[in-house]
């Protein structure tokens, strides 16, 4: 029972965070003064050009000045944007063309490197501004100018250095609590529970995706594969150096059955493909923003590799992500039912941001088991994101998930981008190509 005086005071000590929205406003204010400087200085180098008085080094110079006051004015819109949306509250550009790509993964961290980046190319400008002009500098001057130049590249190379320990330390802590990671070729990973839990919480939680694909009411086929997923001890993960490698630690135990990139991805077999929106949701921002995906086309036309090139991304911006195909999160939930914690398995889900639920359509579900999918969609329903993929349009979903369909896709479909492809399967036209060579 949580104590009603210290959850009060905890909300009005984290309402103090508005207190820091004017000195916000007011580095606007200072962005629109170096908008004056910026002109006024462009105005005076134009004037002394057309006058013939500005000699190169002048015009240099002049140069020089109006790169500083842009990149100052950089540094304010990063502090500006970056400090609200991370200290303040979230400013809630998602789905805007515009959008800064660091917006969607801005965190304390990233923002302290990037404005130690900023400062370190301001210092540069200085610095080059005084050995181009070194006849009127004094050594004295230029030593110091020297020095302090390289204290600002020493800082932030001591800034860039304890970021990835930190983000490693963050993502240990994500990992003490509950999670259902999962690897294919018949590899589990144990969920891990949180001290105080009950001993039904304890019960470990195996990943979805094993070998084969277990067609409908295989639940017992599966649970089996699952127990002994189980008992392996979860596999730790190695010592991370920085970002890059966070990220690839999230793929590793997203569990995808390969590595694929949207990049790779031959955008002219489909006959209809919406390009615009996948380059969108390449940006991982449909995560932040708790939508969902569902990608709708007939076999072999690319809607695995557009999930699971989706997934990756999320997993680069920052997001924990689960894969699995239909049958699989079947096996998974029934076991979860049949062992009592299902609303366990529920909560432990939570931790992942996204979940790719593959194949759906290929093998129609009994009552019961319509009704686990239900439960997850219903469970995430604004609170986190689905990608889905089926050779069907959602019309007939009730062919899969019977009369349960209606309510699902009324669900996954209220905040959700839908992707339709048409085409041959590719997989079939390479084969016939093949054949013909």
């Amino acid at each position: 029972m949580r104590n009603p005086t210290t959850t009060t005071l905890g909300y009005a000590l984290f309402a103090t965070r508005w207190l820091q929205a004017p000195l916000y406003f007011g580095l606007v204010a200072a962005q629109g003064v170096y908008v004056y400087k910026f002109f006024k200085e462009l105005w005076t180098l134009i004037l002394m050009c057309v006058s013939g008085h500005a000699t190169e080094t002048y015009v240099m110079l002049a140069v020089l000045k109006l790169v500083d006051v842009v990149m100052i004015a950089n540094l304010l819109i990063m502090v500006i944007v970056g400090g609200y949306e991370t200290f303040v509250s979230r400013i809630g550009l998602q789905g805007h063309r515009d959008q800064p790509e660091w917006l969607s993964h801005v965190n304390s961290n990233v923002l302290k490197v990037k404005l130690a980046t900023a400062i370190v190319g301001i210092s540069s400008v200085h610095l080059l501004q005084m050995f181009v002009d070194v006849h009127h500098t004094s050594r004295h001057a230029l030593l110091w100018g020297t020095v302090i130049h390289m204290a600002f590249i020493a800082s932030a190379a001591i800034l860039a250095y304890m970021s990835g320990p930190m983000v490693a330390q963050a993502d240990r802590g994500h990992a003490d609590r509950p999670q259902a990671g999962h690897t294919r070729a018949g590899q589990g990973r144990a969920g891990q529970a949180e001290a105080g839990h009950t001993q039904a919480a304890h019960a470990p939680a195996a990943g979805p995706a094993q070998a084969g694909h277990p067609p409908a009411g295989s639940v017992q086929s599966g649970a089996a594969q699952v127990e002994q997923a189980a008992v392996r001890p979860a596999p730790a993960l190695p010592r991370q150096s920085g970002p890059d490698a966070d990220a690839e630690a999230r793929i590793r135990a997203a569990g995808f059955p390969a590595r694929k990139l949207l990049e790779e991805f031959d955008q002219r077999h489909p006959r209809d493909f919406d390009r615009e929106t996948m380059a969108r949701l390449g940006k991982a921002e449909f995560v932040t923003a708790r939508r969902n995906v569902v990608l709708v086309g007939p076999p072999g036309t690319g809607k695995t590799h557009l999930a699971v090139a989706l997934g990756v991304r999320a997993c680069q911006a920052g997001h924990r992500v689960l894969f699995g195909t239909a049958s699989e999160w079947a096996a998974r939930l029934s076991d979860a039912r049949a062992a009592g914690r299902l609303d366990a398995e529920l909560t432990a889900l939570d931790d992942h941001p996204l979940l790719i639920v593959d194949e759906i359509g290929y093998t129609p579900f009994d009552a019961a088991t319509a009704g686990l999918f239900f439960r997850l969609v219903a469970h995430r329903y604004e609170r986190a994101s689905l990608i889905a993929t089926s050779d069907r349009p959602l019309g007939r979903w009730d062919e899969v998930f019977g009369p349960s369909a209606p309510a699902l896709t009324d669900r996954l479909a209220h905040h959700a981008d839908l992707v339709r492809l048409d085409g041959d399967s590719y997989r079939t036209r390479r084969a016939t190509s093949a054949w013909a060579d």
